[in-house]
């Protein structure tokens, strides 16, 4: 550590040693805030100097691998690494000096705000002086820094973490395919702000356990091609793990030809994910805590559970369809905690009635093996949204406008299979907490952040601003069609815990402060949850004290299951001259009509040696052999349609069970004026993942093979509503569906919707100052449906459905990919909110 660097306390001014972790005069926990620094001249000051008298050099090339510093091959645009670019803030309760102007390079850290999980931020620029030039350099904030944990003894300098390929060969199958799907689901985010060469970047991608951090971003060239990204996952093949070898070479090589969208690429890696989860068993333990705080009379918050005793929850996934989840797995774990605003015992009503709706919402939710995650993840939305409409109806009930109105926010989280879905309303929060790291997942509904989104400030800056903690969005403030819910998707592969907290505790970075104190040691089995529940309210109460405090701790642990995947996985994609062969959307779903509810697992069949045979049985094995033969060739000669079915099911069936066939109850339930959300896309008897495809008319049953022209893909999680039912003469029922809404967006990993461009300011009680400045109008942005236009499916000849259109489909085919459902909120009934019930 460096000897001479004194850091600023903020509370009392007392300079402190960098070694010390509390401030020696007040004992305050002192900040330590190490960025990253980007611009030319941050090269020529050594260790121990100081940038702008403020940013202490403080990182030696000798911290940096071996690769680093032999290489002079570095990207265009991206910092050389060499050199000496991560510094210490010695003043960490000033602001930054912040540019009058915001430079195009920089704008991308901005707009990319939502996935600063991955992104650093910007925190501040800092003026360099170097021989009568000015030189600006920028400073990264949660950028890919590692150090020791503050509570154990050692001490090190802070370094970068290590490159994903360093670590890739001993990481396990899971990770592996872990990181390559975050990966993909940035690469669509990315290539909208072109910085998608930025995931081509070995040096950039940064590991932190099971997440992926990037150092920086590289502007684009050009528009780099997916394949590119084929390319470079190709040199992993060597070392990633025969589990995974085989299917990530066929996934390159779909990638690498061309066959492969993005979307289809995070939809491979996404069942690749879910079967590799199933040789692992989670477990969860819930615990919750609120408190009406010292300066309250009235606690405003809710929690579920609603009890002070921890809830455990034993969370198998079954291997196959024809094992059954046991009875402590079937309910799904579930947290919630809701911020009530309103006074007047408003904020009691609302918090407690969105967190019943919710709870009373989900409970059919159950652990039985069907993992689809954009059913999910609408299913959750659907569940938020009929909480605001729940207390929205209230307001209007008791005549309540404006500042009357009562209302809440939200954060939740829930766990199934192989992942942990957060979703989130306002500015309560949720953390991810493992060994390595302490993050935050959700961005606040706020003034502030809506500015960074929008590329018109950093944040730092923003929230200096009044009325930057003004909120955007909040439950029960209007109808749900201007509700817009963040719904978030993490594979948890590691033991780790999600703090979910109302803005009582979180204010002040008091969770960043003492996460390593009263959490990690859960982790570490020194500590237990209760234990920890009670300390954070405890510290909520004492440093911040202005608000209740509610704390929701998910401790997951994992483990392996003693029957571990012994065989590799394989991609779908084009693998076999059968898929090649299909020219019918529709007469590949119909073939795959007996699994498209259990779609068969990605594991191959391992081949076990035949046992021995006497002897004697030899000539008799051989002449039915030989029989068989003949009469194989033969069926080929003569009825050759006939034996290519047959072998389309015998090579392409799941080494599971059939699922039944759906219940005639349920495709009667396909009335006119009826809603329909369609699941997760099918698998066709070739193997390759097919959409939802409807005809501009009814069609013969003789017809369905030879036609192309005129169908259209319905992406899964798209809203459609029955128009009108017509029986062809065949006596087949057709049914004229219209397209409502399309799915938020196509990259899997988080359906994150704009922000609304008007503050909620001039209808809710907002707990902090109400905004004074009256932002710019923010420039017009992509709509959910533009982002969807690279599916994989989509093509001149089979184009997305776009809202409001319509097509044709016979009603036993929609049986297995529609799922119908008794309410849709308003925002998801897009073009039929006209006519909707």
């Amino acid at each position: 550590m460096h000897d001479t660097a004194k850091i600023t306390c903020p509370f009392c001014q007392a300079l402190n040693p960098e070694a010390h972790r509390f401030c020696q005069q007040c004992r305050a926990i002192l900040p330590k805030r190490y960025l990253y620094a980007l611009g030319r001249g941050i090269e020529t000051l050594k260790e121990g100097q100081l940038l702008a008298e403020r940013y202490l050099i403080a990182n030696s090339c000798e911290a940096l691998s071996h690769e680093h510093r032999q290489g002079d091959n570095q990207p265009s645009g991206v910092a050389s690494l060499k050199h000496n670019r991560i510094v210490l803030d010695t003043k960490p309760g000033l602001p930054p000096e912040f540019p009058s102007d915001i430079p195009a390079p920089i704008t991308p850290y901005l707009r990319l705000f939502p996935y600063r999980l991955h992104v650093p931020q910007v925190f501040g620029v800092a003026t360099l002086e170097k021989k009568g030039k000015s030189e600006e350099i920028w400073l990264l904030e949660q950028a890919p820094i590692y150090r020791e944990a503050q509570q154990r003894k050692t001490q090190v300098k802070p370094q970068l973490l290590p490159e994903l390929t360093r670590l890739w060969q001993g990481a396990s199958p899971l990770r592996q395919l872990n990181w390559l799907w975050q990966i993909a689901t940035l690469w669509q985010p990315f290539s909208s702000e072109g910085v998608a060469s930025s995931l081509l970047c070995p040096t950039l991608l940064r590991v932190e356990g099971g997440r992926v951090r990037l150092l920086q971003l590289q502007p684009d060239r050009s528009t780099p091609a997916l394949s590119e990204l084929g390319n470079l996952w190709r040199e992993l093949i060597a070392g990633a793990n025969p589990i995974v070898a085989e299917f990530l070479a066929q996934l390159c090589q779909q990638t690498i030809e061309g066959e492969l969208s993005c979307d289809r690429l995070v939809a491979e890696l996404d069942l690749a994910l879910n079967n590799c989860g199933k040789t692992l068993d989670r477990s969860y333990e819930i615990i919750t805590r609120t408190d009406k705080g010292p300066s309250r009379q009235r606690n405003e918050d809710a929690r579920y559970p609603n009890s002070d005793t921890a809830n455990s929850f034993e969370f198998s996934v079954p291997n196959s369809s024809s094992q059954q989840p046991s009875n402590t797995s079937r309910y799904i774990p579930l947290a919630i905690v809701c911020d009530g605003i309103g006074g007047h015992e408003g904020g009691i009503v609302a918090s407690n009635l969105a967190v019943e709706t919710i709870q009373q919402q989900l409970q059919h939710v159950r652990n039985d093996g069907s993992w689809q995650p954009e059913t999910l993840s609408t299913t959750l939305e659907l569940a938020v949204c009929a909480a605001n409409d729940q207390i929205s109806q209230r307001n209007d009930a008791e005549q309540r406008q404006q500042r009357q109105r009562m209302g809440t926010t939200l954060v939740m989280a829930l766990a199934y299979g192989h992942e942990i879905y957060i979703t989130h309303v306002g500015d309560s929060r949720a953390y991810w907490i493992s060994r390595t790291g302490c993050h935050q997942v959700t961005l606040d509904d706020d003034v502030a952040s809506r500015e960074v989104r929008l590329g018109y400030s950093l944040y730092r800056e923003a929230v200096q601003q009044l009325g930057s903690g003004s909120l955007v969005q909040a439950l029960g403030m209007s109808s749900s069609i201007n509700l817009h819910p963040t719904v978030e998707r993490f594979v948890v592969d590691e033991d780790c815990i999600f703090l979910l907290c109302s803005d009582g505790l979180s204010d002040g970075d008091r969770v960043e402060q003492f996460w390593e104190d009263e959490i990690l040691p859960v982790l570490d089995g020194k500590a237990d949850l209760a234990s920890a529940a009670t300390r954070l309210i405890e510290i909520g109460n004492t440093l911040n004290g202005h608000d209740n405090v509610t704390v929701a701790l998910v401790h997951c642990r994992v483990s392996a299951k003693p029957e571990m995947l012994r065989t590799g996985l394989r991609a779908n994609g084009k693998s076999s001259p059968a898929a090649e062969s299909q020219t019918s959307t529709l007469s590949n779903q119909r073939t795959s009509r007996a699994k498209t509810q259990n779609p068969p697992t990605l594991l191959k069949t391992r081949l076990l040696s035949a046992p021995r045979r006497p002897r004697s049985l030899l000539p008799l094995l051989c002449g039915i052999g030989l029989l068989l033969g003949l009469g194989g060739a033969m069926a080929y000669l003569l009825l050759p349609e006939e034996v290519q079915k047959v072998k389309s099911a015998l090579f392409n069936s799941s080494p599971s069970p059939s699922a039944q066939p759906s219940s005639p109850a349920v495709a009667a339930s396909f009335s006119p004026g009826s809603f329909i959300l369609v699941k997760s896309a099918a698998e066709s008897a070739s193997g390759q993942i097919r959409d939802l495809v409807l005809f501009p008319q009814p069609i013969a049953e003789s017809s369905l093979s030879t036609t192309g022209s005129g169908q259209k893909i319905v992406p899964a999680g798209s809203i459609l509503q029955v128009v009108s039912k017509q029986a062809t003469p065949g006596q087949d029922v057709w049914l004229r569906l219209k397209v409502c809404s399309l799915p938020k967006t196509g990259s899997g990993n988080t359906t994150v919707k704009p922000p609304p461009h008007q503050s909620l300011q001039h209808q809710e009680p907002v707990k902090k100052n109400p905004t004074t400045t009256n932002p710019s109008p923010p420039p017009k942005r992509d709509t959910p449906e533009a982002t969807l236009g690279d599916r994989a499916l989509a093509t001149k000849e089979n184009p997305l459905l776009e809202p409001g259109e319509t097509g044709w489909i016979k009603e036993a085919d929609l049986t297995f990919f529609g799922l119908p459902t008794s309410t849709v909120a308003p925002p998801r009934q897009g073009k039929c909110a006209a006519v909707a019930g």
